[in-house]
């Protein structure tokens, strides 16, 4: 008696071991898939950038802020103004005291022009006395003559030597006053410049504040400090800003640090300045390749950085590695990469 074969049985066994061959298959090139992969790269991290905190450097009301989030800011470049009137008072009430003080120095001229007035009156006396002196010096020798041909008297001599020796003491008197206005000219310019001096001292003390003034007028500008792009605005026309509010953040992304970490075994086969390619995923199955640089080596170790350590892990040190990469506007803060040294 034979027995018979079921058929639906056989069927079943023959899809089984289809089945298993494929699977088999498919978790053996998955494998090989893997290993292929990580041997492609040698680290993998992720993007950053120098980001910068650009904050308000005076307090009032923004007047103008005109930026944009993602757009590309010049270094020095003027993108915004806040409210400094009341610092502008204070410079204008400084200004008026500065032409207060000029108001109170005082002029030499009116009294040096009475005094010289005096002085060229004097010179002018001393002329005339320096004449009559000269025309009686003649008439007392023209006398002196006449006396020794017994034609004038000896009397007549001596009224003449007289009236010279007095013209002379007027000449002399003269011009010690004519000295003696002179000298009241130069005390009276000196005596002015010294009390000038002092009220004019005032002005310098003035003429520091408006200079401070003006550098605190400089702190109400908003400006780029770097060449850069802005990644997020905390504040906006006609908010109000105190000294030290953040206004806005801002990074240079011409050139992204991507920083990876490797283990010590991998320490000896890079250095500074090393050329590395990177590979950066473009959201298909494909790597966009890109170039980069080492800049920075931790000269120290540090765990391996996961939000969850085991004791294992712990064990496992790692350098950190900074490596430049030029971007060209594909590359973005927090981006994966993979390194190939």
């Amino acid at each position: 008696m034979k027995i018979p074969h079921n058929n639906t049985q056989t069927k079943a066994g023959l899809q089984l071991s289809v089945f298993r061959f494929p699977m088999m298959a498919f978790f053996t090139l998955m494998l090989f898939s893997c290993n292929g992969k990580n041997g492609d790269y040698d680290a993998s991290g992720t993007f950053e950038a120098d980001e910068i905190m650009v904050v308000a450097e005076a307090s009032g009301t923004i007047l103008e802020l005109n930026i944009q989030e993602g757009e590309n800011l010049k270094e020095g470049q003027n993108i915004g103004l806040i409210d400094g009137k009341n610092i502008e008072l204070q410079k204008e009430q400084v200004l008026a005291s500065i032409n207060a003080i000029d108001e109170k120095t005082n002029s030499a001229t009116p009294q040096i022009q009475i005094l010289e007035k005096q002085y060229h009156s004097q010179k002018a006396q001393i002329s005339v006395l320096q004449e009559e002196l000269k025309n009686a010096v003649r008439e007392r020798n023209r006398t002196a003559s006449l006396v020794k041909s017994d034609a004038a008297t000896k009397k007549q001599l001596d009224d003449w030597n007289g009236q010279i020796n007095v013209i002379q003491k007027q000449i002399d008197a003269a011009q010690s006053q004519l000295s003696t206005f002179n000298q009241q000219m130069i005390s009276t310019k000196e005596n002015i410049n010294i009390q000038n001096r002092s009220v004019l001292s005032e002005k310098a003390p003035n003429r520091k504040k408006i200079l401070q003034i003006d550098d605190q007028l400089k702190h109400n500008i908003i400006s780029s400090p770097v060449n850069g792009t802005v990644l997020t605005q905390y504040m906006y026309k006609g908010e109000f800003a105190t000294i030290g509010k953040p206004v806005f953040k801002m990074a240079d992304l011409k050139d992204m640090i991507l920083r990876v970490y490797v283990t010590g075994d991998q320490l000896s086969k890079i250095k500074l300045n090393q050329e590395v390619n990177v590979m950066v995923g473009n959201g298909e199955q494909e790597s966009k390749p890109l170039k980069g640089k080492i800049i920075w080596i931790s000269s120290e170790a540090e765990f391996t950085p996961k939000t969850i350590q085991t004791k294992d892990e712990r064990a496992n040190l790692v350098y950190a590695v900074k490596v430049k990469v030029k971007n060209d506007g594909f590359l973005k803060i927090g981006m994966y990469a993979d390194v190939k040294f």
